[in-house]
């Protein structure tokens, strides 16, 4: 993820002044990586040059120092999701940075397709009519293997929660932003699939489903799974309204479905015919493909925007990140109480 951020931030026109690694020559590869123009051996050395925004790309359970430190050297943060592994620590990260007067932001970067954002116009302008159902899915394979393995796999590295706080989180983040209505209670069951990897028990979950209900009472159903064989990553939703039904698939960002009781379409991403919103973000012209690098790159450059006194619309802040930890340890009291239903905290 290091390589992806150091790429927007290029992109975005910014200088990647350094990169820290666990030692020189990791140091010296991660510089290489991302495109930053020297290695730190410290996390205090590179907060000690002259930086204003600190990429936080480290394994999830160090989220909370590491940003706090750069939060008190007054460094701007963008800080990879989960914000932290715990609902206090994210909260707190939130404070911080409030308190501080810096932008934090996180990845949320599926909020930045095109087609995203017209489906979210296309929702605040009514045209789903009353919203019946939200559904989808969100399936990965790179953990199918007996023999896979990543540290993520590692409640202590990773967190409690791998899949659902990994890639649900960017499923129920993209749910709420499209549609504007919170999940307001969920129930959910969790399964780890691969009991032992590489000879060490598996204390995260491998798939996990849930059904939730919205503030504006609309209920809904995800699975989300690492060990889906086939899918690399398909983020899929759904929303479905008494007059249109829309469906967008993340690995075919450029299209829309929607349906009628008469018929259905599928729109293509086309500057020509985007609403403003979805024009803002858009890169390329109809016909070329634009994909997640595309929607990274609008992230980061509205993370810049922010830093300089902006208020881009749909940028994930803190606040954002704190709310995924919300749904995620929700999921978890969920499936530790054999699927109760769990109000999610506001």
């Amino acid at each position: 993820m290091g390589q992806v951020h150091g790429r927007s931030a290029l992109v975005s026109g910014a200088t990647v002044v350094g990169a820290v690694g666990s030692s020189p020559a990791r140091a010296a590869a991660a510089a290489e990586a991302t495109g930053a123009e020297r290695g730190f051996a410290t996390l205090d050395e590179l907060l000690a040059a002259d930086v204003d925004v600190v990429h936080v790309c480290t394994p999830n359970n160090t989220h909370r120092e590491v940003t706090l430190k750069a939060l008190e050297a007054g460094k701007h943060v963008v800080c990879e999701k989960p914000l932290a592994t715990s609902v206090q620590d994210a909260g707190g990260l939130q404070a911080a940075a409030a308190d501080a007067g810096l932008v934090g932001a996180v990845p949320f970067v599926y909020r930045y397709h095109p087609m995203v954002r017209e489906l979210r116009t296309k929702i605040a302008a009514g045209e789903a009519g009353v919203i019946t159902s939200l559904h989808g899915s969100y399936l990965q394979d790179w953990l199918a293997g007996a023999d896979d393995q990543n540290w993520r796999v590692d409640d202590t590295t990773g967190g409690p929660s791998r899949t659902f706080a990994d890639i649900g989180s960017h499923w129920c983040d993209l749910t709420e932003f499209v549609t504007g209505d919170r999940i307001a209670a969920i129930s959910a069951q969790l399964r780890t699939v691969r009991a032992q990897r590489g000879g060490v028990e598996v204390k995260t979950e491998d798939l996990a489903t849930a059904q939730f209900r919205t503030e504006a009472g609309v209920v809904g159903t995800i699975v989300v799974s690492q060990v889906a064989a086939g899918r690399k990553n398909r983020l899929y939703l759904e929303v479905s309204g008494t007059e249109s039904s829309f469906g967008f698939d993340q690995e075919d960002p450029d299209r829309l479905w929607v349906g009628h009781r008469a018929g259905s379409q599928l729109l293509t991403r086309d500057p020509e015919t985007l609403s403003p919103d979805a024009a803002r973000v858009n890169r390329l012209p109809a016909g070329h493909a634009q994909g997640y690098q595309d929607a990274f790159d609008s992230f980061v450059a509205d993370s810049y925007a922010a830093v300089l006194g902006e208020t881009p619309d749909g940028l994930p802040n803190f606040a954002a990140g704190a709310r995924s930890a919300r749904v995620v340890d929700a999921v978890l009291r969920s499936a530790a109480n054999d699927s109760a239903w769990i109000t999610v905290d506001n």
